[in-house]
């Protein structure tokens, strides 16, 4: 049985990486063959194929529902329920709208919307919303955070501004949304949201500072609800009641082990349903409800049976669950203390048995977080060592007891208090390390140094005195310090980087490495922080020789600051210096300024004529081995008129277009002298400045330009010297990607 287990699971888990989801017929033909083959001895290749047509049948549903094409960009009126706990940021409010229904369109089930400086919208309303309907999609780069498979995982079938609206209907059974208006509405020394974190799993309150600090620790795990919390409290109770029993407090009459048992799953559950049953909260409840029954009925219980049962529970109730990093690190984590803990044979001394965890989990997870693309906690065994029995023992009791005792006076408010200071502590501290020791982003991995890596971290976490478990360090570190291909001479590594309605584009020579604009920021949100410096990390850069800003534009310049902040860099220039951060001591373009590095000319230019603005962009020519590119930032036709009296004006490979493709830009005579072979554009899907225009388009294809649109095909990689096809990042196919290509 316990074959057939893992062969379902293995079914469930292949659609992870399907680049295309079955036909519906061929789906039907395996089951059918599958349910011929239970029988038999090979039932375990049934069971693999009914793993697999559930997985594909469930994902196809979630792609059906999806919005319809011809209903992209429109803004219709909808009416719908709101569900789980609607978010406040910044000035909007963000919320998930349940039964959408329009009088002349069929809507999805769910849709995800913002509302900028939207009124306070409720879990459990119903409302009539004017929105801009747009099909799940998100910034798509190498290595990055994919968004459209995270809004699928959840179920999202459209996306969406609100431009108006009216409530139809007030709250009903929003009692978890109660629950965190109560909990923000008490004084708990500053850290309320924290707190809402820890005992709803709402972590929408946190600033990005807190998140910061959680990150670059590796304590994220314990403000958002985990297993972990699950099982404390489910054996807080278990062990209450058998205390009782055991001192005579508990009534003979009661027999005391099925009450506890009883009562520590209904606290599981209870706990799971405040948190809102996500992946983690699952996989607890189910693993503390098998060794509660196995308790019940006295059998001993294997170590890796009910984490295969557990697996396989959580992706049947939902198949799309393997799309989120945080399946992975949950069942990872778990894995990783069974095998370390599960081959000893005695137990450890009681300092090993609190120290080693940590370790024996940051080597564990450390190739889990490194093909899913995260950053890495240096500092996360240590921090772990304190934040951990700290939050299970002190943070998480009070701050229960204090949710549940609320309708008492003083006494909740009061438990709330002394759990926010305590909250507030921990925070301080790990602030102070957060700053010593950042999180490190690993560069990116060849496949096959990362399965040596696996290997190594496996071969750790085996007793001492297997033959050959040293050699996992140094397999280990291959994935550290991995080898590298170099640029090759008198060639440039080009990346445009997926930044929405912005631009940046990372130029690595040999030996020198260049960022032209650093992408955009609006408020808090911050794409040079989020997008720019993190790719920078990945591909291995130390620090930037060059910063070119093209002008003072938020969607430009918006992300310098953050670049600058967390990675050296030796020289900045920008075509605007005013409104641009001091500390960035930013140098004046100079039209005509050349070098060359590597074999690879570079060369400056700017309007002498423009006052500020677009016109004053500052423009680079890269040539490399007789290959061109023109980064032309915002300029304006009056600009490019200038620019056909300059010596760049030669014919030109490569295009970055002018200003996102506006009308304004892009002039005829511009493009027919330079004759780009291929045109690359950054802008933002179903932007509201309509780039790029369709004139624009055409007079690409009039010239025979190639167009390469970040909006349609994500981060684009070329290798500029080399006359070869650029890759971009929906060339890697994925199922959840089909309906945008």
């Amino acid at each position: 049985m316990r074959i057939g287990m893992f062969a379902l699971a293995l079914g469930l888990l292949t659609l992870r990486f399907l680049p295309a989801l079955p036909p519906t017929g061929w789906l039907i033909v395996l089951l059918v063959l599958a349910l011929m083959l239970l029988p038999f001895r090979t039932y375990p290749l049934a069971f693999f194929l009914i793993g697999l047509s559930w997985a594909c049948i469930s994902a196809q549903w979630a792609l059906d529902d999806r919005l319809a094409p011809g209903l992209d960009g429109e803004t219709r009126w909808v009416e719908g329920r709101v569900t789980g706990l609607p978010q406040r940021t910044g000035e909007g409010v963000r919320f998930e709208l349940s039964d959408g229904r329009s009088r002349t369109a069929r809507l999805p089930q769910r849709m995800r919307l913002y509302w900028q400086a939207g009124p306070e919208v409720r879990s459990g309303e119903r409302w009539r919303l004017a929105v801009k309907l747009k099909r799940p999609a998100g910034l798509l780069n190498f290595h990055g955070f994919d968004q459209e498979a995270w809004l699928l995982a959840q179920r999202m079938g459209a996306t969406g501004s609100v431009k108006d609206g009216e409530r139809l209907a007030p709250a009903r059974n929003a009692w978890r949304d109660a629950v965190r208006q109560r909990l923000m509405a008490v004084d708990a020394q500053g850290r309320e949201a924290g707190l809402v974190a820890l005992v709803l799993g709402d972590g929408s309150g946190l600033t990005s500072e807190d998140w910061r600090v959680l990150q670059d620790t590796g304590t994220v795990h314990l403000l958002v609800i985990s297993g972990q919390h699950i099982g404390l409290l489910a054996g807080l109770v278990y062990a209450l009641i058998a205390g009782l029993a055991r001192y005579g407090c508990w009534p003979r009459t009661w027999p005391w082990l099925p009450w506890a048992c009883g009562l520590a799953f209904a606290a599981a559950l209870g706990y799971g349903l405040l948190a809102g049953f996500g992946v983690p909260v699952q996989r607890a409840c189910v693993m503390v409800g098998l060794v509660l029954l196995w308790r019940l009925r006295f059998r001993h219980l294997g170590l890796w049976w009910p984490l295969l049962l557990a697996l396989n529970g959580v992706l049947i109730l939902e198949p799309l669950a393997s799309l989120q990093p945080g399946f992975w690190l949950s069942f990872a984590a778990v894995a990783v203390l069974i095998l370390a803990f599960g081959a000893r044979l005695g137990p450890w001394p009681a300092w090993q048995a609190w120290t080693r965890p940590q370790w024996l989990i940051a080597i564990g997870l450390f190739p889990v977080l490194l093909v899913l693309g995260l950053p890495i906690s240096l500092s996360a065994p240590l921090a772990n060592l304190v934040a951990v029995p700290w939050i299970s023992l002190v943070v998480l009791p009070l701050a229960l007891l204090g949710t549940v005792t609320l309708a008492l006076p003083f006494v909740g408010e009061g438990l709330l208090w002394l759990a926010g200071g305590a909250l507030d502590g921990l925070f301080r501290g790990l602030g102070w390390l957060a700053t010593l020791v950042p999180a490190w982003i690993p560069t990116e991995v060849p496949l096959v140094f990362w399965w040596v890596s696996l290997l190594g971290a496996v071969l750790l976490l085996l007793p001492k005195g297997v033959p050959f478990r040293l050699l996992g360090w140094p397999m280990l570190l291959l994935a550290v310090f991995p080898p590298r291909e170099p640029v090759p001479h008198g060639q440039v590594d080009v990346v445009q980087l997926d930044v929405g309605q912005g631009q940046s584009l990372i130029l690595r020579t040999r030996h020198h490495v260049l960022l032209y604009d650093a992408g955009p920021r609006s408020g808090t949100f911050d794409l040079g922080a989020r997008v720019v410096l993190p790719s920078l990390r990945k591909l291995g850069v130390e620090q930037l020789d060059l910063m070119l800003l093209s002008h003072g534009d938020a969607d430009h310049a918006g992300g310098a600051a953050a670049v600058a902040r967390r990675m050296p860099t030796k020289r900045v220039v920008g075509g605007e210096t005013r409104g641009l951060p001091a500390f960035l001591a930013t140098e004046p373009c100079i039209s005509g300024e050349k070098w060359t590095w590597d074999g690879v000319s570079f060369e400056l230019w700017q309007w002498p004529d423009a006052i500020d603005g677009n016109p004053k962009s500052c423009v680079l020519q890269v040539e490399a081995n007789g290959e061109r590119l023109l980064l032309t930032g915002d300029i304006d036709r009056h600009a490019e008129q200038a620019l056909l009296a300059s010596p760049l004006a030669v014919p030109t490979d490569w295009l970055q277009a002018p200003h996102h493709g506006s009308r304004s830009s892009s002039s005829w005579p511009f493009l027919a002298r330079l004759g780009p072979t291929s045109v690359l554009i950054s802008r933002g899907r179903g932007n509201a400045y309509g780039h790029p225009h369709p004139h624009v388009l055409a007079r690409y294809r009039a010239v025979g330009s190639r167009v390469y649109d970040s909006a349609e095909q994500g981060a684009v990689r070329l290798q500029l010297g080399a006359f070869s096809t650029p890759v971009a990042a929906r060339d890697q196919r994925r199922f959840w990607r089909a309906g945008l290509e």
